[in-house]
């Protein structure tokens, strides 16, 4: 499966060291240049190793964009977001994990399916990596400072049963 990703999926698992989720899941996940910069001015000094190792090790690949200034998207996006859904568009990505509303929406007009971080930890307890989800947004919220609306929890929790 072809995977690329914009910073916040990557960033916040590495922060609470959940980072191996996705190499787990997809093997390798692509990001575009833009993406890698936002990843390393992370100021997170265990979440950046992480992904410095995530890089080194081979499975987190940075591809350059052939035409940075494709697809025509509906409304302004920051950089790393507009640049990974270019990197999708241009390698007819299966997925594009992106966290961000309007980038999600962004996306989706573009013709992509669009995953993220939530779905992500939903894939983790399905698949008996985590015995929780419920626990990990916790730390999400606490360590990360990632945000899920409380609506958007209970919905979540429901669909693996807690």
């Amino acid at each position: 499966m072809l995977v690329v990703s914009n910073t916040s999926p990557i960033s916040n698992l590495a922060v609470v060291d959940r980072l191996e989720f996705l190499q787990r899941r997809y093997g390798i996940v692509r990001i575009p240049v833009a993406v890698a910069n936002e990843l390393a001015a992370l100021s997170h000094p265990a979440g950046a190793q992480r992904i410095q190792s995530a890089l080194a090790d081979g499975w987190l690949v940075v591809e350059p964009l052939a035409n940075p200034s494709s697809p025509k998207l509906p409304w302004p996006l920051d950089p790393g977001e507009r640049a990974a859904i270019a990197l999708a568009c241009q390698c007819k990505a299966d997925v594009l994990l992106m966290d961000e509303k309007r980038g999600r929406e962004a996306a989706r007009q573009s013709g992509l399916v669009v995953a993220g971080l939530l779905g992500e930890l939903i894939h983790a307890k399905l698949a008996g990596w985590i015995p929780n989800v419920q626990d990990e947004i916790q730390r999400l919220r606490l360590d990360a400072g990632f945000f899920v609306d409380v609506t958007m929890e209970k919905f979540i929790l429901s669909q693996v049963g807690e």
